[in-house]
């Protein structure tokens, strides 16, 4: 199966290939589908094994559509919160951007605490989430974020799209997934696949390392072309990580939260 068989657009899958990836992991596979088509979804799946993808790729989707949707994706630290950012850039670069559409989505990526922190921010509106994404619940147990995780959940709607990663089943988490999750899609990469996991892992790491003096030849040039607000240029500065392709809907509708 190809990219294009799971219902991406030629833009992401052009993106895709750009990055030396030429076929889907088994979790893409799995779960990119349903994530277009608004299941709730619980997916257990080893480190490595493309599960970031698995979900950006088809949010992008979500978001070329142009439909208002307000989008917050958890993570269990700053350091991931800044790695799932760039992947949506990276896969988003060919999707054309138009920061005065009111239709463009709300994106929010952060960890529980710092979005707590950053709560009373005119730009975030929790109320209004229609995707939820919880980037590895397991880590954010070790993370020791569960309680602020709970106290995050209390302020989003009842009603909205669920897709809860997991890499193991812990006990303690499954009180607050079963406050997330009602009737879900499961979703298991079996353990026979981290074989596949670790060789699509050392792929994607030679990928990036192959481009990334071009990445840094792009973040010098282009930065005085993109019309970003001056928050947007310091994170761009501080943490390198948009390669000059920084989308408008991150920096001026939606929020990335990092700390020092």
């Amino acid at each position: 199966m190809d990219f294009r068989e799971l219902g991406l657009s030629e833009q992401t899958i052009k993106a895709i290939k750009d990055q030396g990836i030429e076929e889907p992991t088994t979790v893409q596979i799995d779960v990119i589908p349903s994530i277009l088509a608004g299941s709730d979804i619980f997916t257990i799946a080893p480190q490595g094994c493309g599960k970031t993808m698995s979900y950006v790729l088809p949010l992008i989707e979500i978001i070329a559509q142009k439909k208002k949707q307000t989008i917050l994706i958890l993570t269990a630290d700053s350091k991931t919160s800044a790695f799932v950012s760039d992947k949506i850039t990276v896969f988003n670069r060919y999707h054309e951007e138009n920061s005065n559409d009111e239709d463009d989505a709300n994106v929010i990526i952060a960890s529980p605490d710092l979005l707590l922190e950053l709560n009373d921010d005119e730009n975030i509106k929790l109320k209004e989430t229609s995707i939820l994404v919880v980037d590895d619940i397991n880590l954010m147990k070790r993370k020791k974020q569960l309680n602020n995780l709970e106290k995050v959940l209390a302020l989003l709607p009842a009603e909205k799209q669920n897709i809860v990663y997991t890499n193991r089943r812990s006990q303690e988490t499954q009180s607050i997934l079963e406050k997330i999750l009602k009737s879900p899609q499961e979703i298991k990469v079996d353990k026979t696949k981290e074989q596949e996991a670790n060789i699509v892992a050392k792929d994607i790491c030679s990928a990036e390392k192959k481009n990334s003096g071009k990445c840094r030849a792009n973040c010098r040039t282009k930065d005085s072309e993109q019309h970003v607000d001056k928050e947007a240029l310091d994170l761009i500065r501080k943490y390198n990580s948009f390669c000059g392709k920084t989308p408008k809907f991150l920096t001026i509708k939606g929020i990335i939260a990092n700390e020092d």
